[in-house]
């Protein structure tokens, strides 16, 4: 049976930057309390585990990689984090402890790549999810790779149709009408964009596909990363933005969690430049009250205009007949 109320929790905070068993803790720490809370879903922000890599390419340049680079590159790839790993199964473990779905942004190791993954698991520790980022942003795509269609999901729970993209997919239309054509009820969109534009797109998905949407992204700070972390070592030429080098309490991510109900008003206003918890109350009879005079992919659609074709299966660089 469906829910008619669900609360949620947007988990605004860093993990312990290129340290797995650390930003574990951390997950099972704020999963903890939002569950003390009442709260029924938790959504963690983009990378959490282990690392969203602010302002570091890893050295490479066009044309050249230099060693420190890839040395940083291997720390990275051990710190994230593989669907089959015991790590995984502690992840799985924190929902089913806490009872609640949790939905958490990860680097994944698949192989020798890594990928910008949200996975999304229910009360039982079962994994309903996983999505790989479509398109890394700019300098992303040298580190993380590309996901294919069979992650663009919109899973039927207890709770509603959830599902969700990943920070700048949100601004790819097809991407999005691919989950309102699902019926998604509950979209996360996990980011590591904190700029107020990034608000109104939330607004404008939430109003647009007449859903509720929640909208997570770290506050981070520079002691929220090794003290060795190359940019922000004195010798690096990396700088604020005010031309001042880089200090511990210097911010990277101001945040701006929010959640917004499907007519683009907040249930949750933006928070900012703290750590935070935001929570909100879902109440799906909105949801129908909201597609009275608007369905993207109902009342107003027109099928004999416009169609959307969407490769859905998984897609593998070798096969074998």
């Amino acid at each position: 049976m469906v829910s008619k109320l669900v609360k949620v929790a947007a988990v605004q905070a860093a993990p312990v930057a290129f340290d797995l068993e650390r930003s574990l803790e951390r997950v099972a720490k704020f999963t903890a309390e939002a569950a003390r809370s009442g709260a029924d879903l938790v959504v963690f922000p983009e990378g959490f585990l282990s690392a969203y890599p602010w302002r570091y390419a890893f050295d490479a340049t066009i044309g050249a990689r230099e060693p420190r680079g890839r040395k940083w590159y291997a720390k990275y790839y051990n710190s994230a984090i593989s669907l089959s790993s015991p790590e995984f199964g502690n992840l799985r473990s924190i929902a089913e402890q806490n009872s609640v779905f949790l939905s958490v942004g990860i680097i994944e190791k698949d192989g020798a790549t890594l990928y910008c993954t949200a996975v999304l698991i229910d009360r039982g520790g079962e994994l309903l999810s996983a999505h790989r980022k479509l398109i890394p942003t700019a300098a992303e795509r040298l580190v993380w790779g590309q996901g294919a269609g069979d992650g663009l999901k919109v899973i039927d729970t207890e709770l509603g149709k959830v599902g969700g993209l990943i920070c700048w997919e949100n601004y790819m239309p097809a991407a999005r009408l691919t989950l309102y054509q699902q019926g998604i009820e509950i979209y996360i969109a996990p980011n590591a964009d904190d700029l107020p534009s990034w608000v109104a797109s939330m607004q404008h998905i939430a109003k647009e596909g007449r859903c509720f949407v929640i909208s997570v992204n770290q506050f981070c700070k520079v002691s929220d990363f090794p003290s060795d972390y190359p940019p922000f070592t004195p010798e690096h030429h990396d700088r604020q933005s005010d031309g001042s080098p880089w200090t511990p309490e210097a911010v990277l991510s101001h945040g701006g969690s929010c959640i917004v109900g499907p007519l683009g008003t907040f249930l949750a206003e933006p928070v900012w430049d703290r750590e935070e918890i935001v929570y909100a109350e879902l109440n799906r009879d909105e949801l129908i009250e909201s597609r009275m005079d608007f369905d993207a992919v109902g009342s107003y659609a027109r099928p004999d205009i416009f169609t959307l074709t969407v490769n859905a299966k998984p897609v593998a660089n070798v096969s074998f007949e």
